[in-house]
């Protein structure tokens, strides 16, 4: 392990603590996130990537695959061989699993195709695996093509490494009716369909963008698709948007018993990153005591993000009591 300071060391203790709140853990899991993706890197940067990784012990589905989105964001290749370990732990939960697959490929390193492969081709593994497995290896081609270093990207509001990259800027002006075809035509692979879904949600930020509601409105119909990880991305686009018009199709996924637990809990997120909305808080109060362990616990972090944004903190994050400069999460 590499020799930790105070800072990370508290943090450290307190994601891995299940006696911690889970809202606490999270905004521990924040702070080490912008340690673990400071560029150039620090001598903090390994040890957060360390202690991040420890907390795949944990017993939360959702504290966890929530680590490995922070491992695959930290453009650093030490994350690595913590994903692959979590993806090749048949053991471990699937959201984990499909999001240290995902992370694999956001980090864009082709040593780790073989294993993204090789779960992709495997026809006993979870649907949401293959899935997420075949995008992440068409990520990983296209970031190391030629074909990537032609093609002239819209600018993004957003500074998360995505699963897919938009598609290109055409010459003409967007047509958000031939996004949106793309976007739900099944035929297409997903990675290409994924493209389509960043460029609308590229159209839709920010919220007084011409095209604004209209992305948004095509995004919603995606919430209908037959592919759980599909739906799951649409609604974590949503959370990223915070575009007001995304409330209701959110709401009635949020609500919909039948839907598969990873989607409605990423619906619940992206509720939480709109509290301050009218009827929003009280719509996930609903939910404080839902049946599925994931979704329950991510309207307790929700509402907290929502009551972070009613009091107008800087960071949503955990400042240890340990002298440092200030952790922002990243």
């Amino acid at each position: 392990m590499a020799e930790a300071d105070s800072t990370i060391l508290t943090l450290r203790k307190v994601l891995t603590s299940e006696s911690e709140p889970l809202a606490r853990r999270f905004r521990a899991l924040f702070s080490l996130k912008h340690f673990a993706c400071l560029q150039p890197p620090t001598e903090r940067t390994l040890p957060a990537i360390e202690a991040i990784a420890a907390g795949f012990t944990s017993s939360s589905a959702l504290l966890k695959h929530e680590l490995a989105y922070c491992l695959g964001q930290s453009r650093n290749p030490n994350s690595i061989p913590y994903l692959k370990e979590a993806l090749r732990d048949g053991a471990q939960d699937m959201m984990c699993r499909h999001e240290a697959a995902e992370a694999l490929g956001a980090l864009g390193n082709k040593n780790s195709l073989d294993l993204l492969k090789e779960l992709r081709d495997n026809q006993n593994e979870h649907e949401v695996i293959r899935e997420t497995c075949d995008i992440a290896v068409d990520r990983i081609l296209w970031e190391n093509s030629e074909e990537r270093k032609k093609e002239k990207l819209k600018p993004s509001d957003f500074t998360s490494i995505d699963p897919a990259p938009p598609l290109p800027m055409a010459t003409t002006e967007p047509s958000i009716p031939e996004l949106e075809k793309r976007l739900l035509d099944t035929k297409l692979p997903l990675f290409e369909r994924y493209r389509a879904m960043f460029a609308l949600r590229d159209l839709a930020s920010p919220p007084d963008l011409p095209t604004a509601a209209r992305a948004v409105e095509a995004l919603a119909k995606g919430l209908h698709d037959p592919s759980a990880l599909f739906r799951h991305e649409i609604a974590f686009v949503f959370g990223q948007l915070c575009h007001p018009a995304s409330i209701p199709s959110l709401t009635t996924t949020l609500r919909n018993q039948s839907e598969v637990g990873m989607v409605r809990h990423e619906a619940a997120e992206a509720l939480g990153s709109l509290g301050d909305c009218e009827g929003v808080e009280e719509t996930l109060r609903e939910f404080l005591n839902d049946p599925e362990q994931v979704v329950k616990d991510s309207v307790i972090v929700a509402l907290d993000m929502a009551e972070y944004e009613k009091t107008g903190e800087m960071e949503y994050a955990l400042i240890p009591d340990a002298p440092s400069e200030a952790v922002s999460a990243a």
